[in-house]
């Protein structure tokens, strides 16, 4: 598990590249993805839920690991939730909906794509939902 953890995290400070953010925050980028990835696996496998529930909940926990972070670095929330959100997007889920519909099959792109939609809504959910509370549970005080 310590493998595919690792391996979202550095996805997640390549899109951070990619995406533009500041070089101080490569790492906190890294651990929020790295985090909501974690979260996905250990929710999947250990307690048995569906691939969207475990989406909605490690949404939930990027969502929060970004306010905490905006707090801290204070810096915009979306530094660390564009980046951090990156591993749970259903990309092969609507690959595999393009690739059904060109291929004419029909029945197999319609529960890629439905599949697709559930997970996007879930992560969609996800953020609502912890934006929601309000922005004075996440302060902290930071000593310098």
């Amino acid at each position: 598990m310590i493998i595919p953890v690792f391996v979202a995290a550095l996805g997640t400070v390549a899109f951070s590249v990619l995406f533009g953010v500041p070089r101080q925050y490569y790492v906190y980028c890294g651990f929020v993805g790295g985090a909501g990835w974690w979260l996905y696996l250990m929710v999947t496998e250990y307690a048995g839920c569906a691939a969207e529930e475990a989406v909605f909940f490690a949404a939930c926990l990027v969502v929060l690991l970004s306010r905490f972070l905006a707090v801290w670095e204070r810096c915009p929330v979306t530094v660390f939730l564009t980046a951090g959100i990156f591993p749970l997007v259903p990309g092969a889920r609507i690959y595999w909906t393009a690739y059904y519909l060109v291929t004419d099959r029909p029945a197999d792109a319609a529960v890629n794509g439905f599949a697709a939609v559930k997970a996007a809504f879930a992560i969609v959910l996800g953020i609502v939902l912890v934006f929601e509370v309000p922005n004075r549970f996440f302060k902290i005080n930071k000593q310098k």
